[in-house]
């Protein structure tokens, strides 16, 4: 199968490959002489112009490129829409070598035009576009309230649901998070660890630590994990499918459903070609190309990034809503479901949710004259749907190894776009590039509004709760700081480079969650048991393993060291003996045995998932046992995890019950549902 590049015209004749480099060359000497020239004319007294601010930011994104003071290659990237400027201009040997009147290469695509009102405009028109004048803050909300749906958590399953039931009946959804749009810590892949490390009462991630010792976060926003997440999209296999008992052809009809709208093919860079190359030399086959689909082997899945990185969420799919029978209510936090006693059963017929203000709402269920038809619908996540259900139950979440393997060279910005589907039961993937020294900005609450500045330093990192250099025990807040502030003291140039992670399958580990308090705010107890079942074990020193040849590849060589310089290297980097990453290949004094390793070293993928079982909490049609008029529909339900990722499951969950449960309202009335 013929593989992807790009930027590079495969069979273009060299007499027109030759103009080409010679028009670029001849290009560059131009511009260079025509900024030597306008020195010389200015002279020494020339005033110096300095392009700053809203100015900054309106330069046109321009084939040949010239810096301006205060331009960071992450700011032109992000302006002009092109994420490969590293990649195309070798005379740019590191993220950091960029100054004004430097020229560069770009290959702009539609330049991001930004508003000169701030994030909360920015917000406001992306709404607007998505003409989402059904959403509202929870103040707005009346005191009581009726329709025929109620869906509790705007998340990645809560969206697609509420679209699609929107079409034929009238739906509330209740979100306790706010709008993604105009979050730049969301929207772009740029600042994707930004959300992660941010811990503010308005973070869209809400950070919690389970009783493992391993940091974790759940979603606060409307799109749920999707706004969150490294974007990699992939279907569950079609054994899974026939596990769940779900039809297959309203499976495939629903996944084309969601791909429509927020699904992209990735454009592969060099460091995940080398990546996809490395796993199919270390045995990982076959090379499946790009597929959506689950099959063993290697491939390039797809994403919800855009080639200029601009993520799309399951909130986007609100767009296919009917606009005047959808509600959404953005930080409404529902309280408790209500439920009236009949002879044999409980029924569920509203929800209670307050506003920031704290103010009570209530919205009840608009039933059928014959008493049928109406539901609330808990789609909340795997704790919060548990914990609405006032249950303690059985969850799992599937652990994560991951590796940090330095560049000798410069490496373009890549998230999990290429994933090694091995037959030992591990997943393995890769992350790239400079995530390291992006600033988060943050009003101190001391400090008269002035912001500070620190760096998230990527995915894997400790601000981020990612500590994977001590086990979960000792991931204290004091050492992730004193970790931080190794990492500070780095040259940015020891980032260079990428993670390779092992995602083991299943797991076949399960833990539990247990209720803290009744505040639906706070975070339930949760103990999930990482390796605790010794087949998980054996599939992570196995994928360690595939790692390790991975690295040693002739294919990934232009992305290492040689194996005797890379723990000297960063030694003398960090200036101490800790350095507060895995490196690989390991230091030849760790004489600890690969399993364990993998449990010195785990971390979460942040897919656990289960709470709410099919078989023991829900029936085949996720309606909760011994309860009429309540169903639960998100990852809560899942036995174990989909896939090598699980967001693509859960939105096409989201609209295959919206199309059953549709079926089952209007059959009595004749009426056909649209796939």
């Amino acid at each position: 199968m013929a593989r992807q590049r790009h930027h590079v015209k495969s069979g273009m004749p060299w007499l027109a490959a030759a103009a080409d480099a010679a028009s670029w060359c001849l290009a560059l000497s131009v511009v260079t002489l025509l900024l030597v020239c306008s020195v010389g004319a200015g002279g020494a007294e020339q005033q110096r112009v300095v392009v700053r601010g809203a100015a900054l930011s309106a330069r046109p994104c321009e084939e040949i490129y010239v810096v301006a003071e205060g331009e960071t290659l992450h700011s032109i990237s992000d302006k002009c829409g092109d994420p490969f400027i590293l990649e195309q201009n070798p005379h740019v040997h590191d993220p950091d070598d960029v100054f004004p009147g430097l020229v560069i290469k770009i290959t702009p695509s539609k330049p991001r035009v930004p508003s000169s009102r701030g994030n909360a405009e920015g917000g406001g028109q992306q709404q607007q576009r998505y003409n989402f004048r059904f959403v509202r803050h929870a103040r707005d909300a009346p005191p009581v309230s009726y329709y025929n749906y109620i869906i509790v958590g705007g998340g990645t399953a809560g969206c697609p649901l509420a679209a699609t039931l929107s079409e034929q009946s009238r739906v509330l959804l209740l979100e306790r998070g706010g709008l993604p749009y105009g979050n730049r810590n969301v929207s772009s892949s740029y600042h994707f660890a930004d959300a992660l490390a941010d811990t503010s009462p308005s973070s869209p991630a809400q950070r919690f630590v389970s009783e493992d010792g391993v940091v974790n976060a759940r979603a606060r926003v409307l799109g749920g994990g999707s706004c969150l997440n490294a974007g990699f999209y992939t279907r569950a296999s079609g054994g899974y499918v026939r596990a769940a008992g779900w039809d297959e052809r309203l499976v495939n009809a629903s996944y084309r459903w969601v791909e429509r709208e927020v699904v992209f093919r990735p454009g592969v860079p060099r460091w995940q070609r080398a990546l996809r190359d490395g796993l199919l030399e270390a045995g990982v086959t076959p090379d499946n190309g790009f597929t959506l689909d689950h099959l063993p082997g290697t491939k390039i899945g797809g994403t919800i990034f855009e080639r200029r990185g601009r993520r799309h969420t399951a909130a986007d799919l609100l767009r296919k809503a009917h606009p005047r029978r959808l509600t959404v209510f953005l930080h409404a936090t529902v309280s408790r479901v209500l439920f009236r006693r009949r002879t044999r059963s409980k029924v569920a017929y509203g929800v209670v949710f307050t506003d920031p203000s704290g103010a009570q709402h209530r919205a009840y269920v608009r039933r059928n004259r014959g008493g049928g038809g109406g539901e609330v619908i808990l789609a909340a996540g795997t704790l919060g749907s548990p914990q609405l259900l006032m249950l303690s139950g059985g969850v799992a979440d599937n652990p994560m190894n991951s590796v940090f393997v330095p560049s000798p060279v410069p490496v373009a910005l890549s998230l999990v776009q290429v994933v090694g589907v091995t037959r030992f039961g591990s997943f393995i993937k890769g992350v790239s590039g400079s995530q390291f020294g992006i600033p988060i900005h943050d009003h101190s609450f001391g400090g008269g509004g002035r912001h500070r500045h620190h760096a998230s330093f990527g995915m894997f990192s400790p601000m981020t709760g990612q500590l994977g250099t001590l086990p979960p025990k000792q991931r204290t807040p004091e050492a992730m700081r004193r970790a931080a502030e190794v990492m500070r003291r780095l040259d940015r140039r020891a980032f260079r480079g990428g993670f390779i992670l092992e995602k083991t399958l299943g797991p076949m580990s399960t833990g539990h969650v247990e209720l803290r308090s009744t505040d639906p705010a706070a975070n339930p107890a949760v103990t999930f048991n990482y390796f605790r079942d010794p087949r998980d074990v054996e599939r992570c020193a196995r994928g360690i393993q595939a790692i390790q040849r991975v690295v040693a590849s002739r294919s990934f060589a232009r992305f290492t060291y040689n194996r005797t310089s890379t723990a000297t290297i960063f030694r003398r980097a960090a200036g101490t003996p800790f350095f507060p990453v895995n490196l690989m290949p390991r230091h030849p004094g760790d004489t600890r045995s690969l399993q364990q390793y993998c449990r010195d070293t785990v971390m979460t993928i942040w897919h656990y998932h289960g709470g709410c079982h099919v078989g023991g909490v829900v029936d085949k049609d996720y309606r909760v046992i011994g309860v009429r008029g309540l169903r639960v529909i998100n990852s809560s339900t899942f036995n174990y995890s989909p896939g090598t990722n699980p967001q693509a499951t859960v939105m096409m969950l989201g609209r295959y019950m919206g199309l059953r449960i549709l079926k089952e309202r209007w059959a009595s009335k004749g009426k056909d549902v649209k796939h």
